[in-house]
């Protein structure tokens, strides 16, 4: 797949790519409504022996939008989300740097400078995608945007138990602390990726050693408490027990950093720096305050145990 990184205005023309069946859209999970979009795309540049492209945005758009000055917390960061969509086959990724300049143009232009002169033939978009400043553009108006010279195919709305499947229901999932939820949208288990960095070895003097995983992206991250995942580290995949949270037994509330600490099961190799794969599997309990040590020591035994059983099938 080539990845093209596409500042706004840039200078392509239509010569520069072969005739193209374009899917359009944020991506942000690439989930399974995603992909119906991507592949729909794919089939129908196989069907007419044109090549296939995606295109999608960098930042998300609320970051030039909103008037909210609030990190924005991606499913797929850019670096997940190319890896995901090259597994799906496709010949062309364009990425357009979203900026203030490119949300002010006109839809008519867009479909001109962003479809048009990419050599575009065929627009698969999900039904609700708009485009164009203040999203005036929309599946309904691209035909007539594109002056003839485009086919347009919206992709219809895909549901699980009667909710649509979208990044935004698969983030408030998330909050909530439902990562098996979470697999029936995404058609995967939720996975963050990261380095393991040193801590503060609390778990070491517990008896329970933990790697502390520094994320490597703006990552959507679970509600916090104690989940049974899969870490993936050296080539093969660990069985674990992860807490995210601030560590209430030994610091104030608001006095510590969110953490990630994964202690894996059956496992006594150092793995410091190792770039890693937290895959998230069922949500143990919530974090807890301890008043003793002992307290939580029980605890931990506990929540190893309970992981343990989850996973033991795996």
């Amino acid at each position: 797949m080539k990845v093209l990184m596409v500042q706004h205005p840039h200078s392509f023309q239509q010569h520069d790519f072969p005739p193209l069946v374009m899917a359009l859209g944020f991506f942000d999970g690439v989930h399974l409504g995603h992909r119906k979009v991507i592949k729909t795309a794919k089939a129908k540049a196989v069907h007419n022996g044109w090549k296939s492209a995606v295109m999608t945005f960098d930042p998300h758009p609320s970051v030039v939008l909103s008037q909210e000055n609030r990190p924005v917390e991606y499913i797929t960061p850019l670096k997940e989300k190319i890896d995901l969509i090259s597994r799906l086959g496709i010949d062309y990724l364009f990425i357009v740097r979203f900026t203030s300049a490119f949300a002010n143009l006109d839809p008519a232009r867009f479909v001109q400078q962003y479809l048009i002169d990419l050599n575009v033939r065929h627009v698969v978009a999900g039904f609700d995608f708009t485009y164009g400043k203040y999203g005036k553009g929309t599946m309904d108006t691209l035909p007539r945007h594109g002056m003839g010279m485009l086919k347009v195919t919206a992709v219809a709305k895909m549901e699980e138990n009667d909710e649509k499947i979208s990044s935004t229901s698969i983030r408030k999932m998330l909050r909530e602390g439902e990562t098996e939820s979470v697999v029936s949208f995404l058609g995967r288990h939720y996975e963050t990726k990261g380095t393991v960095i040193h801590g503060e070895k609390r778990g070491r003097q517990l008896g329970f050693p933990t790697a502390n995983i520094q994320l490597d992206g703006d990552y959507m991250i679970p509600k916090a408490g104690v989940y049974a995942v899969r870490l993936f580290v050296n080539g093969r995949w660990e069985k674990g027990v992860c807490n995210i949270g601030y560590k209430p037994t030994f610091h104030d509330t608001g006095k510590s950093h969110l953490s990630i600490e994964v202690h894996l099961l059956n496992f006594n190799r150092s793995i410091y720096g190792e770039e890693v794969v937290v895959e998230w599997r069922h949500r143990i309990r919530d974090e807890t305050k301890f008043h003793s040590l002992e307290d939580l020591k029980t605890q931990i035994a506990n929540d190893i145990e309970k992981a343990s059983n989850f996973l033991d099938p795996i």
